[in-house]
């Protein structure tokens, strides 16, 4: 069975170690709204990817409202 031949310190593991990092995404502004959007993403405010309109919020809302007017609120 293997087996290391000396202990590794914890030092020099943390050493090798410290390149293992998060990193920050990639964030960048919609070209039709301007809000902060992730890279390659659809935008979440106007639904707009590469200036193209993938998901239309208007009618999004519109059937929104229709759905809460069919619910009967108990007085």
């Amino acid at each position: 069975m293997a087996h290391p031949k000396s202990r590794i310190s914890k030092q020099r593991k943390r050493k090798r170690r410290t390149h293992y990092k998060i990193e920050a995404p990639h964030v960048v502004s919609c070209r039709n709204c301007g809000n902060p959007v992730q890279r390659h993403r659809i935008c979440d405010a106007c639904g707009n990817y590469r200036g193209r309109t993938i998901i239309n919020k208007v009618e999004q809302v519109e059937e929104d409202f229709d759905t809460i007017d069919d619910v009967q609120v108990e007085e």
